[in-house]
C-alpha cells in the first residue's frame, strides 16, 4: 500500500483539482493507496474542502488537522508518523509535484529502492533569481558539509516504511531538512527528474525570506563549519597584525617615521568588529537551535484526526 502525504496550507483553490488528478492516477494504475492530508493551520476554506473530499471518498482520504501553522516540514513529519503504507510519498497539493509521476516512483520502489528523490530540473513559474539561489544553495551546502546532497532535490520524494520508521524514531530535531535527511540515512536510493509546472491558482507560500531561513536551517543541520570561521578569520587577522607590527618595528629601528595610518586603523577596526559581530551572530544562532532542542517542545500539535 502507498501512503501519500500531502501538506496543505491555504490551498482552497487547488484542492479539488489536485484530488481529481491524483484519484485518476490511482484508479488508472490500480494502486492501493491512502491519502493523508495534513492541514497546516490553514486560515481559508481548506479544511472544509478536505472534509468534503473525505465524505465523498472515506476509504481513501484521511485528515490531520493542526492546531495552528507549524510549517511545511512539520506537516510532512506528521504525515509520515501516521502513515501505514509499505511506501510513503510526500508531495504538495499545488500540482507542482505532478501526481502522474507517482507510478514511476512506485516502479522504482518495486525495483528495490528505499528512497526515490525527485530532482526538479526547473520550475516554470520561478524567477531567474530563485532558480540561481537554489543552485548556489546546494553547491554551498555540499562544500560545507561532509554529506553530498543531490542538487535541486525537492520535497517530492518516496521512502520505504523502513526509512519512515527511522525518521519517526531518530530524526526528531526541531531544526529539520527532510529532503536532506532522507539522503543521509543510507539504503539503496535513486533519483527521477521532473519539471514543476506553473500553478493554476494561488501563490507560493515560500517567500524569498522563508527560503533564506530554510537554507540557514539546512546548513546548521548538516555542518558545524561556520563555527570554525572565527578560528580561520582570527588566524588571518593575527597574521596581518604580525606583518603590520614587524613593518612598524623595522621603520622605528631604521629611524624612519611610520606613515600616518588613521584611515587604515579606522577601516581595520571597523572590519574587525564587523567580522566579530557576524561570528557572534553565527554562534548565537547555533546556541538558539540548541536551546530549542533542549526545550523539547512538540514538533506539531494535532487538533483533530479524521
Amino acid at each position: 500500500m502507498i501512503s501519500i502525504v500531502v501538506s496543505v496550507f491555504n490551498e482552497e483553490d487547488m484542492l479539488r483539482e489536485f484530488m481529481e488528478s491524483i484519484e485518476k492516477t490511482i484508479s488508472f494504475h490500480s494502486l492501493d493507496a491512502e491519502i493523508i492530508f495534513v492541514n497546516d493551520g490553514s486560515n481559508d476554506n481548506s479544511i472544509h474542502i478536505l472534509k468534503e473530499l473525505q465524505n465523498k471518498m472515506p476509504n481513501l482520504v484521511r485528515i490531520i488537522d493542526f492546531s495552528r501553522n507549524f510549517g511545511h516540514e512539520a506537516a510532512m513529519i506528521a504525515g509520515i508518523d501516521f502513515s501505514k503504507g509499505d511506501m510513503i510519498i510526500c508531495m504538495d497539493s499545488d500540482l507542482q509535484h505532478p501526481p502522474s509521476l507517482i507510478p514511476l516512483m512506485v516502479d522504482k520502489f518495486n525495483e528495490g529502492y528505499h528512497i526515490v528523490s525527485m530532482i526538479r530540473e526547473k520550475r516554470e513559474d520561478n524567477s531567474w533569481i530563485k532558480n540561481k539561489f537554489s543552485n548556489y544553495f546546494y553547491r554551498l551546502i555540499n562544500k560545507l558539509s561532509e554529506f553530498k546532497l543531490e542538487e535541486n532535490a525537492s520535497d517530492f520524494f518516496l521512502i520505504s516504511a523502513q526509512v519512515a520508521t527511522i525518521l519517526r524514531e531518530n530524526f526528531r530535531e526541531r531544526n529539520r531538512f527532510l529532503r536532506g535527511f532522507i539522503q543521509i540515512v543510507g539504503f539503496k536510493k535513486t533519483t527521477l527528474n521532473y519539471v514543476a509546472p506553473k500553478r493554476n491558482a494561488g501563490e507560493s507560500k515560500y517567500s524569498f525570506f522563508k527560503l533564506l531561513t530554510l537554507s540557514a536551517n539546512a546548513i546548521i543541520a548538516f555542518t558545524k563549519l561556520p563555527l570554525f570561521l572565527g578560528i580561520y578569520i582570527g588566524g588571518i587577522f593575527a597574521l596581518f597584525s604580525v606583518v603590520i607590527g614587524l613593518f612598524t618595528l623595522e621603520e622605528y629601528i631604521f629611524g624612519n617615521t611610520p606613515p600616518s595610518g588613521y584611515t587604515t586603523i579606522v577601516l581595520f577596526l571597523s572590519l574587525s568588529f564587523s567580522v566579530l559581530f557576524i561570528l557572534v551572530g553565527i554562534i548565537g544562532t547555533y546556541v538558539g537551535y540548541i536551546f530549542d532542542e533542549n526545550k523539547a517542545r512538540p514538533i506539531y500539535i494535532i487538533k483533530e484526526v479524521q
